[in-house]
């Protein structure tokens, strides 16, 4: 299929793209990198007035790293270039982990890591580091300015966000690392570079007597959006092989998971359990040391 007309803008600002948003409102669609646009277009998914492309907007690929750490990815920062960058990728080790898993090397020449996460598709890995680490998403728009969402707000639901329609995605703020923290990430999928049927992540910090101080454990490819486990019953306890399995036990009965084509929900119970002990117990073995 081909898709329905639309009319083609290609702003080359901020302003520029901001001013359409305001003019077609929800009738607009952003393409940013365009491999889930792109598709949805040609299967008549969705069929927008206009497609703002924001590929040439000035300055909206920068990668900045302030002083407290903090990382600030633009928009349109591709998925190769990011893996690309060597102080972004120590700067937030859990997306060095993630990224590999992130499609194909094909798609991550276009694809970007707004893109990604303004796409919201559930089993997406950057979207599941994203929120594992606490980061958040900052809009913008000729109405109101800028705004910061937490990523764990900005995700509703498959492909839902809350996101204004006359609000751009213009960047992605990982917190800083951690750095005594160990980082984990693993996924199953049908195959390498499809949408995982479970993906896990994890952001441990141990205390010198080797007891867990805190635990950012995500979820991705399990319910409508990705998912933090609740795991403070468990912090003060020893950080071993143990408790990982624990605590991937207890969060495989706490979630809701969905039941498709791919797998039952049965089945996503099990990957929690299995690929949860392995991640988890991996970010324990690496905390405290410098690799990731």
């Amino acid at each position: 299929m081909k898709p329905v007309a639309f009319e083609y803008c290609r702003p080359e600002t901020v302003a520029e793209a901001l001013s359409l948003l305001q003019e077609f409102g929800s009738d607009a669609s952003v393409l940013a990198g365009g491999m889930s646009l792109g598709a949805m277009l040609n299967m008549r998914l969705v069929r927008p007035a206009a497609v703002v492309d924001i590929k040439r907007v000035a300055g909206l690929d920068a990668v900045t790293i302030n002083s407290r750490g903090e990382t600030r990815t633009g928009a349109t920062l591709r998925q190769a270039a990011a893996l690309a960058n060597r102080d972004l990728m120590q700067a937030v080790p859990l997306l060095a982990l993630a990224l590999p898993s992130v499609g194909h090397y094909q798609t991550r020449n276009r694809g970007t890591l707004g893109g990604s996460v303004a796409h919201a598709d559930p089993s997406s890995e950057i979207p599941l580091a994203l929120t594992t680490l606490g980061g958040a998403i900052e809009l913008q728009s000729k109405r109101g300015g800028k705004r910061r969402v937490a990523a764990e707000e900005f995700f509703r639901d498959i492909l839902t966000t809350s996101r204004e329609p006359d609000e751009l995605l213009v960047a992605l703020i990982w917190p800083g690392r951690k750095p005594e923290a160990g980082y984990a990430f693993a996924e199953i999928a049908q195959r390498h570079g499809d949408f995982a049927i479970v993906a896990c992540a994890a952001e441990a910090v141990l205390k010198p007597d080797g007891s867990l101080a805190s635990l950012g454990f995500g979820l991705g490819g399990v319910e409508s959006r990705p998912l933090v486990a609740n795991t403070a019953a468990f912090v003060g306890k020893r950080a071993d092989a143990g408790l990982a399995a624990q605590i991937a036990l207890t969060t495989a009965k706490a979630v809701s998971p969905m039941s498709d084509f791919k797998a039952t929900a049965d089945y996503r119970r099990a990957l929690i359990e299995a690929l949860g002990t392995q991640v988890l117990t991996q970010a324990f073995e690496r905390a405290g040391k410098s690799s990731t």
